[in-house]
């Protein structure tokens, strides 16, 4: 199955059993952009935070913490990731305890990787585009984490895009200082340095980029078509 929307998503898999987790992503872990492997729920959710997947496939029983718990906190960090439950349990306890939480697809093991990955391919067209139209041409790629300015490569340091994404989670409204600092640098920061910082960044890419909402904040300022 050949899918070129699929190359842009990032998919997390959390599976405790390593045979389950290699075979599954070596049946279909090369149709995406990335495919993360997550040993149970503890680890599934550091790997949400830090990669910020587009699909979440998770088993349900995992030591330290269940499919289920962590979904219920993956579904709090961002309630719009399609969250896919892998399960030998087929009790319709564990079915309404999935709807509950909010699970996008239940599959019962052993299923086909083919219906799997064909259900994936079903709910792509609705999942949120990745490439975000910014201010003067810019454009930004949220899978990839790149810039670009009339499709001209705008080199980002990780800081930077930290500071990007800020801003698109938050595009709605003003980010003030203190968001700022908790997260490129933590709390320990000086208002003078995310001044230093802001300034750099406009000299990269463009001073109308990054809007100056007084008394509140910055806020990305995006294209008008």
């Amino acid at each position: 199955m050949k899918n070129r929307a699929l190359k842009e998503l990032k998919i997390l898999l959390v599976e405790d059993e390593e045979n389950i987790a290699r075979l599954l992503k070596d049946a279909i872990g090369d149709n995406f952009y990335s495919f993360t492997i997550a040993k149970d729920g503890v680890e599934g959710i550091e790997l949400f935070k830090k990669i910020k997947p587009d699909i979440v496939i998770t088993d349900i029983m995992m030591p330290r913490m269940s499919g289920l718990d962590m979904a219920k906190e993956l579904k709090r960090i961002n309630p719009k990731t399609p969250i896919i439950i892998l399960s030998a349990f087929s009790e319709k306890e564990k079915l309404f305890s999935a709807i509950d939480v909010g699970i996008t697809k239940y599959f019962l093991k052993p299923f086909d990787t083919d219906e799997l990955l064909e259900y994936i391919s079903s709910i792509t067209p609705k999942l949120a585009n990745k490439l975000v139209k910014l201010f003067d041409g810019f454009v930004f790629n949220k899978t990839t984490n790149s810039l670009y300015k009339h499709e001209r490569y705008i080199a980002l340091t990780k800081n930077d895009i930290k500071f990007l994404s800020l801003l698109l989670d938050n595009q709605n409204r003003a980010v003030d200082d203190a968001a700022i600092k908790e997260s490129l640098w933590g709390t320990d920061a000086s208002d003078e340095r995310v001044r230093t910082f802001i300034k750099r960044f406009r000299e990269k890419t463009s001073k109308h980029l990054i809007k100056n909402i007084k008394g509140f904040g910055y806020q990305l300022s995006f294209s008008e078509n």
